[in-house]
């Protein structure tokens, strides 16, 4: 038996992934974007890298020396209430909570933007996926790096050898247990506050205390030394700077001045997101 409408249900169902392969398509033609010329940011100045190379290097050092292996002695002490509620805050370091709400997000709106909607409605669409991409790139990409760093520099554990060992290493070895260095944990936290806090400036004192939370989280939990997180903190901010600077130089979402300054673009109102929600549903 046929179904009345057949034919012309395949003919929209081949409209709509012929949409959904261009939107895809011109979301990757962004990466071919030739950057504005502009000068390089601020911070990027070649003075200030080396200076705060070398303060990263010398406080990552000392704290090995010094504290790492009385730190760990510590949080071995520690009370257990305490213990149990960083280990119950510590799993909103993973940058999955975020990742996967935000791919879902960027598949939702290749799949529901069509010519069909309005200009309005389909800038704002453009405007959400610029952003959203962003914080994808700015957390994935430092966590991916320094995932796979971790576990070729091989530094031991906290108490993986019977004692703190902050001077253990395997590299190269591949392994869970001699991947320490730096704290996953920490590096996608400041990645996350860094990039959340580059969007919208005004969060940038809630999202450094969650990340600095974590942060703590991974030494409370002796699951990393001291250095450990501060190398996180570090990589996982720069990074996400890096990832910022790249977008602000091609205009998407950011803004760079001919000072060097970066700046967040405005968006959408929430007004407007909510108008084209409405669009969407709508019968």
């Amino acid at each position: 038996m046929r179904v009345s409408g057949g034919p012309a249900r395949t003919r929209i169902n081949g409209m709509r992934l012929q949409w959904i392969c261009a939107n895809a398509l011109q979301s990757f033609a962004l990466f071919k974007r030739k950057p504005r010329a502009a000068a390089p940011p601020a911070w990027r100045a070649p003075r200030r890298i080396a200076i705060g190379a070398v303060v990263a290097l010398v406080a990552v050092v000392a704290t090995m020396v010094w504290v790492d292996a009385w730190a760990v002695d510590v949080a071995r002490r520690l009370p257990q209430p305490l213990v149990t509620f960083f280990d119950w805050l510590t799993d909103f370091g993973k940058s999955v909570r975020l990742l996967v709400p935000i791919g879902l997000l960027l598949a939702a709106i290749a799949v529901v933007d069509s010519p069909a909607l309005a200009r309005m409605s389909r800038c704002v669409l453009a405007a959400l996926a610029v952003r959203l991409g962003f914080l994808f790139a700015a957390v994935a990409l430092p966590g991916l790096v320094f995932t796979i760093a971790k576990r070729l520099i091989g530094r031991a554990r906290p108490l993986v050898e019977g004692s703190a060992a902050p001077f253990s290493y395997r590299p190269l070895g591949w392994s869970v247990e001699y991947a320490s260095f730096p704290s996953g944990h920490a590096t996608d936290a400041f990645a996350i506050a860094t990039a959340v806090g580059a969007l919208w400036p005004r969060t940038r004192p809630i999202m450094w205390t969650y990340a600095v939370l974590i942060a703590i989280s991974r030494i409370v939990l002796t699951a990393h030394f001291p250095s450990d997180v501060i190398a996180g903190a570090v990589v996982g901010t720069m990074g996400a700077l890096v990832v910022r600077d790249w977008f602000a130089a091609r205009g998407l979402a950011f803004s760079l001045a001919s000072d060097g300054q970066v700046r967040p673009l405005p968006g959408p109102s929430w007004a407007r997101i909510k108008r084209v929600a409405r669009q969407l549903i709508a019968p």
